[in-house]
């Protein structure tokens, strides 16, 4: 059985985001057989602008995609601004939207909002924005977990073990709907 590359993106370039703090728990909890990683060049992406969609592409957006293209499964944690996606997260998914990298794809989500809207708007947006890119979102692996702010250790993780159980199984859901496809 081939190993499962997962990648993680985030949707906050905040210092000591949750949103971060979560997917880089869901990198500890990583199960046998998959492998995770980060991507962390977000604030490094120039604005969309389709005149410039084509090849030789900006080389952090080349970055961007070939990361894509080589993940099995993506998994995001983004949070809600002024009732909708971050600009610099939106921006990051407009680059994805004239690729073909995500087509197909098993995507999820981890919503780890803790306000009483719980950043609802912010997820809804982020499926119809998937939706342009032809990704399989995978709902047994989407999920709210709230994560306050408190529950992130020094070390940028989160060691409450009931929060790392419910990070885990989603997580869990997404590689083994990646895994059930790579078995096709």
């Amino acid at each position: 059985m081939s190993t499962i590359k997962v990648l993680m993106m985030c949707g906050s370039v905040r210092a000591g985001s949750v949103n971060e703090a979560t997917l880089r728990t869901a990198m500890a909890v990583t199960p046998e057989g998959v492998t995770a990683t980060l991507y962390t060049g977000l604030g490094t992406l120039p604005h969309f602008n389709p005149d410039d969609d084509h090849a030789p592409l900006h080389p952090a957006v080349a970055d961007l995609r070939a990361r894509i293209g080589a993940a099995d499964a993506l998994l995001f944690c983004t949070p809600e601004y002024a009732g909708a996606l971050p600009g610099s997260f939106k921006n990051l998914l407009d680059w994805t939207v004239g690729g073909v990298e995500i087509g197909e794809k098993p995507c999820a989500w981890i919503n780890v909002s803790s306000a009483p809207t719980g950043a609802v708007s912010a997820h809804e947006s982020l499926r119809r924005v998937l939706g342009y890119t032809g990704a399989r979102i995978v709902e047994d692996a989407c999920a709210r977990i709230p994560v306050p702010r408190q529950a992130v250790g020094a070390d940028g993780l989160v060691h409450d073990p009931e929060l790392r159980g419910e990070i885990l199984t989603k997580l869990t859901a997404l590689t083994e709907h990646a895994t059930s496809l790579d078995r096709h």
